[in-house]
């Protein structure tokens, strides 16, 4: 699902909101999380999952072209880790038909 699918669908569950409050909202949403990890701070929606900023170390790595060694800076990386209750919501819809039933 991309961004505007999200958003149109969100709009499609609620139709007493306009189509440009619900962008709005899903882009307000976004670029707190986004704000959040800048920071360094750590974003957690229970039953969902948390984003936080890992730290990957400087390290020497390889030009894929040429094989030759190259120095790659210490740099900070987001990543998420899925919380329990999506986890099983997953795994019981992919073990049934596949579809998942909405966040309640």
């Amino acid at each position: 699902m991309t961004r505007s699918e999200l958003i149109a669908e969100l709009a499609l569950l609620h139709p007493h909101l306009p189509a440009r409050d619900v962008e709005l909202i899903v882009e307000t949403i976004f670029d707190e999380i986004a704000a959040a990890l800048t920071r360094g701070d750590r974003v957690e929606l229970r039953g969902f999952g948390a984003f936080a900023a890992k730290k990957r170390d400087a390290r020497v790595g390889r030009n894929p072209r040429t094989g030759k060694a190259v120095d790659v800076d210490e740099k900070s990386v987001p990543s998420f880790k899925v919380g329990k209750e999506l986890r099983e919501r997953v795994n019981q819809s992919t073990a049934h038909n596949g579809k998942l039933e909405r966040f309640h």
